[in-house]
């Protein structure tokens, strides 16, 4: 009954021992990829990439086991009797599992070679889904025509059709898709930047925390988890605040009594400033007086950050061992003085 629905010598043609020692061969090759050229990645993604091993093998194991069988099957059909009818239908199982592994393993590969330009924080999946998507699409038209006794030609003729019926209705969701894609070509951005994200009056800062086919998520300042759609950011203007050779500037402001040493000043907040040890020695930190008046003399202190995360942080350094430092010299920081003036009117007796 098989031999009506299914080709069985194209079948059994595609199950020789090539085909599977070439795929034996292709895992091979990808854990060869991950010894030697990701030795630098985060321990997490260390994890995540054995784990993607550990299931790739059972699934190779489930193979071996099925084309051992379809082997023992195919040269002993004259001892089998009636029980060889189920050859094809365990050749079935091995081609579909078969391509499983195929799959699994070109998934793998293609997520490796992405961990080679973002080894610290990971990557998107939305690729590598799509990769496997498209991968899995284009076997399971190629098996279909191959191995089934199927015309397609009229299922693409329906499908086109659908197609734009399914289209229409999700508009929304393709348009996130697509948008997704477009951000992930671009790299403009990569899971672990800071983000400013800007859209009229809205606004929002966070660490890129995932990116999916649907949306980007952040994590803000206090852990608040912000979702915006693909769509949405690939209109919005992004300011991205984790550039790998750009040092981020950032300034702090003192207010010093008029009349203070304000060399000296100047002096004791570059050195203090520059003995944190998450500002960047180079460019060196450098203060200068931004403003005065009557009552105080405005020294502004610009430093260089690795870490936008960490502003506020090192911030509060900053203003503490700075207030610590100048008061330590004998400079004190200006108060603030309010000048009352007696507006009392005398009249004179008529």
């Amino acid at each position: 009954m098989a031999d009506k629905f299914i080709k069985i010598q194209a079948l059994y043609g595609l199950l020789e021992l090539e085909p599977y020692i070439l795929l034996g061969c292709l895992i091979v090759i990808a854990w060869i990829f991950y010894k030697f050229f990701l030795k630098e990645v985060s321990e997490e993604r260390h994890k995540s990439i054995r784990n993607h091993f550990r299931v790739l093998l059972r699934h190779f194991v489930i193979l071996s086991f099925l084309f051992v069988i379809f082997i023992f099957m195919q040269t002993s059909e004259a001892q089998l009797g009636r029980f060889v009818r189920f050859t094809p239908y365990i050749a079935i199982l091995a081609f579909i599992w078969g391509n499983v592994v195929f799959v699994k393993t070109s998934r793998l590969i293609v997520l490796q070679y992405l961990f080679l330009g973002s080894m610290k924080h990971g990557v998107p999946l939305l690729l590598v889904n799509i990769f496997s998507l498209m991968l899995s699409i284009v076997l399971l038209f190629w098996g279909l025509s191959h191995i089934f006794t199927l015309e397609l030609g009229p299922l693409l003729a329906t499908s086109a059709a659908a197609s734009v019926i399914l289209g229409l209705a999700l508009q929304d969701t393709l348009g996130n898709l697509f948008a997704g894609i477009s951000l992930q070509v671009d790299r403009n951005f990569e899971i672990g930047d800071w983000l400013e994200i800007t859209s009229g009056i809205q606004k929002a800062t966070g660490q890129v925390k995932e990116m999916t086919w649907r949306s980007v998520t952040l994590v803000g300042f206090s852990d608040e988890i912000i979702t915006f759609p693909n769509r949405f950011m690939a209109n919005a203007q992004i300011s991205n605040f984790s550039p790998g050779d750009h040092p981020i500037l950032r300034r702090q402001i003192f207010r010093l009594a008029y009349g203070a040493n304000i060399e000296l000043a100047k002096q004791l907040l570059e050195q203090t400033v520059a003995g944190i040890g998450e500002i960047r020695g180079i460019p060196t930190p450098w203060a200068y007086v931004s403003d005065s008046n009557e009552n105080w003399v405005e020294v502004k202190i610009l430093y260089f950050i690795d870490n936008y995360g960490s502003q506020f942080s090192i911030g509060d350094k900053v203003y503490v061992r700075g207030i610590a430092a100048l008061r330590a010299s004998g400079i004190e920081l200006a108060r603030q003085v309010i000048q009352l003036s007696d507006t009392t009117v005398s009249h004179g007796s008529t």
